[in-house]
């Protein structure tokens, strides 16, 4: 990871707000009502830099399963000008009662599509609506929240298959965005990141005695990573503590 931002720290807070984007920088945070996206919204607006913090999410409206709600929505958060930041923080382990696989002989066609939906297919949306929103001139940032079980080369365990598979498909969509959006944003940085096991509803099934970063610890390291970027990471695979995560 290239050192960009100057990585100004909270008090009570390990990790950083951006420092590397303009004074007055608009943001906006998809999936604001979840645990890691509502601690993203409240850091940024904590922020006194930060000019505008748009929280999307479907308590407002915001369906990321339907393109026609993303791109209103989009064009609701584009009225005022270009967005700086975007922090795509939606995603779902368990959907409609389709859990992750133990095996093969778990695999439904309905779960595994339901989880590309939601993992894969939906923050390509935001990605295609979102893409012309970011200034041409200046550095601006795009994150969406992956997992490190997306990862092919780090997978060692085997299960999940569904989830495991709608992460990398995420990873792919991303990198490839990112090739094209440096085309005509040379300044953006688009990138994925994995928020490492966080004290949220989506791992409290799964978390059984492992140790977690709460929402706020998790928030605040994903942004000090994002604001330490150059655009030549653009494209990437990033943890929380800032390391390259496998494809």
């Amino acid at each position: 990871m290239a050192p960009y931002g100057d990585n100004r720290r909270i008090p009570g807070v390990t990790g950083a707000i951006p420092t590397s984007l303009r004074d007055g920088y608009r943001a906006v945070v998809l999936g604001s009502t979840g645990g890691i996206g509502s601690a993203l919204a409240a850091l940024l607006a904590a922020d006194p830099r930060c000019g505008e913090v748009v929280g999307l999410s479907r308590a407002n409206g915001f369906d990321l399963l339907d393109e026609a709600s993303v791109a209103a929505r989009v064009r609701d958060a584009g009225s005022s000008g270009p967005i700086d930041l975007v922090f795509d923080a939606t995603g779902a382990l368990v959907i409609d009662g389709y859990g992750p696989e133990k095996s093969l002989r778990a695999l439904d066609p309905a779960g595994m599509a339901m989880q590309f939906a939601v993992n894969a297919i939906g923050p390509a949306l935001i990605l295609k609506h979102f893409a012309p929103l970011l200034p041409r001139d200046r550095r601006s940032l795009f994150a969406t929240l992956s997992a490190r079980v997306g990862s092919i080369g780090d997978n060692r365990l085997g299960g999940w298959i569904s989830y495991r598979a709608s992460k990398a498909a995420l990873n792919q969509i991303v990198r490839t965005g990112a090739i094209e959006i440096a085309r005509t944003h040379p300044l953006a940085v688009v990138v994925a990141l994995h928020p490492g096991t966080v004290a949220t509803r989506l791992s409290d099934p799964f978390a059984g005695d492992r140790e977690r970063l709460t929402p706020e610890a998790s928030a605040a390291a994903l942004l000090g990573v994002l604001d330490g970027l150059a655009p030549e990471s653009s494209g990437g695979f990033f943890a929380y503590d800032g390391t390259t995560v496998d494809w």
